[in-house]
C-alpha cells in the first residue's frame, strides 16, 4: 500500500487552524493563495505559445517594464480574493496604492502583502520565477485598512510565504516559527508536503549576488566576495549562485545554505528589492528556518516601512554568512570613523 502522502489542504488544518490564534482565516488565506498559484502556474506552462508571451507594454509603479505574465498574475491574486471574506485590501508590486476589497472589508481581518511574478525577467528564457506574499492583520475593525497599518515592523507579519514555479512547483509558507515546504503533484492537482520542518544549515557553501555591480558595493561586500570567491586564508571556497529571481537563489539558500545578498549602491543606495512584499517577507522566513536576514546593519524585521514599495538593501541567509558580512561593514565603517 502507497505510503499516505500529506496535503496542504491537511497540513493547514492540523497545523494552522487548530493550532494558532486566529488560524482558520489564515489556513483559509494560504490555502486561496495555493489556488491562486495553481492557475498562475497553469498559465506559466504554456506562455511561449498563448496570448501572455510577451511584453504588457508600459512600465509599473517601480518603472520597471511589465510582462504581460505580471500583470496576469496580479489580476489572479485580486479575483480569488473577490467576494471570499478573507482579505480587505492587498498591496501589491504591481499596484501604485493599496487596493480595497470593498465587499469584504467589514468582515475581513487581514491584508496581503505579495509580489505576483517575482523574476519574470527570466521568462524570456525559460528561467524560473515565483510568487512572495505576507499576511498582515488589519487594526480598525470594518474600515478600509490604511496603507499605515502595513507600515509595522515585520516581525508583526502573521504568516508569510513563496510559490517557486520551477522545474518542480513548489509552496514553502512559514506561521509561528514554523516553514514547511509542499510540492505540486501535477496529476492530481494538489500540493503535498515534501519538505517539513525546514532548517537553513548554520553555514553553507556558496554565495549568491550579482556581480556586474560589485565595483559600486561598500568595501565590506567587496572583502566577503573576494574571501569567499578564493578561499580566503585557509577556509573552502564558496561557489557562486546566482538565478536573477530572488525567490529561486532564496529557495537555495534556504535549503542548502549560504547566503544572497543585493546591497545598495551609489545609484541605487536603498538597494532595489522591496520591504513589504520581498525583503520582509523572506527574512520572516530566514529567521523562522535558523538563519538572518540584515541590511549590512540592521535586523530587516525591525524596519518600519513608511511607504508601499521602500526599498532596502538585502543579506539574508545561514546566520555565519550574514554575520560575517555585518561584521566585514561594521569593520570598515569602524575605520572611517
Amino acid at each position: 500500500m502507497a505510503e499516505h502522502r500529506l496535503t496542504l489542504t491537511q497540513h493547514l488544518l492540523r497545523e494552522v487552524e487548530e493550532h494558532r490564534p486566529g488560524g482558520g482565516p489564515i489556513a483559509s488565506i494560504l490555502a486561496q493563495i495555493a489556488t491562486a498559484c495553481k492557475q498562475i502556474r497553469a498559465q506559466l506552462a504554456q506562455v511561449g505559445l498563448g496570448p501572455l508571451a510577451g511584453m504588457q507594454g508600459g512600465l509599473n509603479v517601480q518603472g520597471e517594464e511589465v510582462h504581460k505574465l505580471d500583470w496576469f498574475s496580479n489580476h489572479v491574486f485580486v479575483e480569488h480574493f473577490r467576494g471570499s471574506g478573507l482579505l480587505c485590501s492587498l498591496i501589491s508590486e504591481e499596484m501604485e496604492e493599496i487596493h480595497h476589497l470593498d465587499e469584504d472589508c467589514p468582515r475581513a481581518e487581514y491584508m496581503l502583502c505579495f509580489d505576483p511574478m517575482d523574476g519574470s525577467s527570466n521568462l524570456d528564457v525559460d528561467g524560473p520565477v515565483g510568487t512572495i506574499f505576507a499576511i498582515r492583520a488589519k487594526e480598525h475593525g470594518p474600515d478600509h485598512a490604511t496603507p499605515a497599518e502595513a507600515f509595522r515592523p515585520g516581525t508583526e507579519q502573521v504568516a508569510a510565504g513563496y510559490v517557486l514555479y520551477g522545474p518542480q512547483c513548489m509552496l514553502v509558507y512559514g506561521v509561528g516559527g514554523d516553514v514547511h515546504g509542499f510540492t505540486l503533484d501535477t496529476a492530481v492537482g494538489e500540493f503535498f508536503l515534501s519538505h517539513p520542518a525546514i532548517r537553513m544549515p548554520e553555514r553553507g557553501r556558496e554565495f549568491s549576488a550579482n556581480l556586474s555591480r560589485l565595483g559600486a558595493w561598500e568595501p565590506g561586500f567587496r572583502a566577503f566576495v573576494d574571501d569567499h570567491s578564493h578561499g580566503g586564508d585557509g577556509d573552502r571556497a564558496y561557489s557562486l549562485r546566482y538565478i536573477g529571481a530572488l525567490v529561486a537563489d532564496f529557495h537555495r539558500v534556504l535549503l542548502r545554505g549560504g547566503v544572497f545578498f543585493y546591497p545598495g549602491d551609489a545609484k541605487n543606495p536603498s538597494g532595489k528589492l522591496r520591504i513589504l512584499y520581498e525583503a520582509a517577507p523572506l527574512a520572516f522566513l530566514a529567521e523562522a528556518a535558523g538563519g538572518a536576514a540584515s541590511t549590512g546593519a540592521r535586523r530587516i524585521l525591525d524596519i518600519v516601512p513608511d511607504s508601499l514599495h521602500q526599498r532596502t538593501p538585502l543579506v539574508i541567509g545561514s546566520r555565519d554568512e550574514v554575520e560575517t558580512i555585518e561584521s566585514l561593514l561594521a569593520q570598515v565603517a569602524a575605520s572611517e570613523a
